[in-house]
């Protein structure tokens, strides 16, 4: 709902702040004094067309900023978030699906709308603060505003807007129904598109089959070992420096150990014999000094890593000799065909074998293309077949609601002094299967007795049609509704009870809803929570511009309530038996005078 509005410039208004009642509010104002200048700036704030002219005489620009609370999870809300326009911190729509459920109880949070237009012509458009398109402002607040004027009628103007309506009108049960139906309906629209991707593209998935059966042969005629390329460049790298090796590992093996017998040419010094001597010395009296036996079981220590270290240089200087040139071209020969198939499969062997596997499982994807179109076919006539029983099911049960809207529409229509206008509810068969089944709704008006049913918009005058929106919207509030709701001139061309029973409506209205009215009749106004007057103001001169009116608006206290609702009735607030009159329509609208 809106909460605030505040106006600057606009038409005959210089500016206005407006709080606005959750209930219903009703606006009113002598002729020209400038009432319809409200509709004009919450209409902007919908995305409509923006005219230099709409600009006050002498001022730069036109302004219309307006404070709107809704729930986290509305559309609004997913609109601003998704153009990065909503700043708010407090009330985030995060963790919120396509359909809107944020998985629990949703946050009330505020949309900050505002839209400007310059004395040039140029618009701009703002959604808490920051620059956005006129179109996503519309967007953004037609789902949160509904408007009923002379001219326009936006609400249930499309035959989707209608469908949707008489959806929410049908009740719980249908709408479980037509829950189900859409989720088969998803899940068919998959299968024909795997089904039309599979067949549409059945030479280039027959080549794709052809280049990974070929390439899965060459990998396996190769055969790779998870590492084994680093493996294999580790033993090259041995294998190419083999003599340098070798030399390292006998001058470290007789620094450790000494000589061989056959290489010995005396007593030469080396680490083994060197330590043997020190762990001998301290033998001696390790049980006499107790810090000399703990250093003689390290030195013991130590020269059994020594003779192990020399140990493993004989056996390791061994095994270079084993090797040869031949291992070495055998390993530069495997490494050639491994480098083959990182070139093209993957930077690595790992990656190569990633890729295999990954291929594999495409490659039997692909094979079974044949199977996979024959199962499809056959699952896709299946759904389809359920999905026309399901929408024949919808259909019956949406002309059944039809019937029931139309009868409950004719009753309102009866009070707001149209006893002849007739709602007409069509649900018609389609061919196409759509999200929501196979149905064309459209709502038919005969205005008269003996007319023939018309679209809405057709055959019926502004004025008319604007109660037979508002005995729509009475019916439907339950079910399926707008945050606010804003008629403008809905009581045109009535007046006596006709207009008293407009009045109950729209405070019916807006038991479920915010409503906003502009309206010229007393047995109206009396019933809205919030009364707002627009008051014409003396003329002001703008220099060689010359004189232009100015209007003032404010919301009505109790005492001020009477006065206008006396002048609406006789002309005169001033008047006692008018004053009387705005007082008992005020007692029987269920809306006293406080004290």
């Amino acid at each position: 709902m809106i909460e605030h509005v505040t106006i600057s410039d606009l038409g005959v208004i210089e500016r206005a702040e407006l709080e606005l009642h959750p209930g219903f509010n009703v606006v009113t104002g002598e002729t020209g004094a400038g009432k319809t200048m409200v509709v004009t700036a919450l209409s902007l704030l919908l995305g409509a067309r923006a005219e230099a002219s709409a600009v006050r005489s002498g001022a730069a620009k036109a302004a219309v900023d307006a404070e709107v609370a809704t729930d986290s999870t509305h559309r609004s809300v997913r609109l601003a978030n998704e153009a990065g326009a909503w700043l708010d911190e407090e009330g985030s729509a995060e963790g919120a699906d396509e359909d809107g459920d944020a998985g629990g109880a949703a946050a009330e949070t505020s949309l900050l709308l505002g839209r400007a237009v310059s004395a040039k012509g140029r618009s701009r458009a703002t959604v808490s603060g920051r620059g956005v398109p006129v179109s996503l402002l519309g967007e953004i607040g037609s789902s949160l505003v509904t408007v009923h004027g002379q001219t326009d009628q936006l609400r249930l103007k499309s035959p989707a807007a209608q469908r949707r309506a008489l959806d929410a009108y049908a009740g719980e049960e249908f709408a479980e129904r037509a829950a189900a139906y859409r989720e088969r309906h998803r899940r068919w629209l998959e299968q024909r598109a795997e089904l039309e991707e599979i067949t549409a593209n059945e030479r280039q998935r027959r080549l794709e089959a052809e280049q990974l059966q070929q390439a899965l042969e060459r990998i396996d005629e190769v055969a790779p070992q998870p590492g084994e390329d680093e493996k294999l460049k580790a033993e090259a790298m041995t294998l190419e420096n083999v003599e340098e090796l070798r030399e390292a590992a006998r001058v470290a093996q007789t620094a450790l150990s000494g000589p061989d017998a056959a290489e010995s040419v005396g007593d030469e010094p080396n680490a083994v014999a060197l330590v043997e001597t020190a762990a001998q010395a301290l033998a001696a009296v390790a049980d006499q000094d107790r810090e000399l036996a703990s250093v003689h079981e390290q030195i013991g220590s130590v020269s059994s890593l020594l003779n192990d270290a020399a140990s493993q240089l004989g056996v390791h200087a061994a095994s270079l000799d084993e090797s040869g040139p031949e291992r070495l071209a055998e390993v530069h020969q495997r490494r050639a065909e491994l480098d083959r198939l990182t070139r093209l499969y993957g930077p690595d062997v790992d990656a190569v074998l990633a890729w295999t596997e990954e291929s594999r499982a495409r490659l039997e994807v692909l094979h079974s293309d044949a199977d996979r179109i024959e199962e499809l076919e056959a699952r896709i006539t299946e759904e389809e077949a359920a999905l026309r029983e399901q929408a024949a099911e919808l259909r019956v049960r949406r002309a059944d609601a039809g019937e029931r809207l139309s009868a409950a529409v004719g009753e309102e229509l009866a009070a707001l002094a149209m006893p002849q206008a007739r709602l007409v509810v069509e649900v018609s068969e389609t061919e196409e299967l759509g999200p929501h089944g196979a149905d064309a709704v459209s709502m038919l008006l005969a205005p008269h007795a003996g007319a023939d049913p018309l679209p809405l918009g057709k055959g019926a005058s502004g004025g008319e049609l604007s109660r037979v929106m508002l005995a729509l919207e009475v019916v439907l509030a339950a079910h399926d509704s707008a945050g606010t709701f804003i008629f403008d001139e809905v009581d045109a061309g009535v007046g006596g009870k006709a207009a008293v029973q407009i009045g109950r409506r729209l405070a019916m209205l807006a038991e479920h809803v915010q409503v906003i009215v502009v309206t010229h009749l007393p047995q109206v106004a009396a019933h809205a929570q919030r009364h707002i007057r627009v008051f014409k103001a003396s003329a002001e001169t703008d220099g060689d511009a010359g004189a232009f009116t100015a209007s003032d608006v404010h919301a009505l206290d109790d005492g001020e309530r009477v006065a206008e609702l006396a002048r609406m009735l006789a002309g005169q607030e001033d008047s006692e038996s008018a004053r009387a009159h705005a007082q008992e329509l005020l007692e029987s609208a269920g809306q006293p005078l406080a004290g």
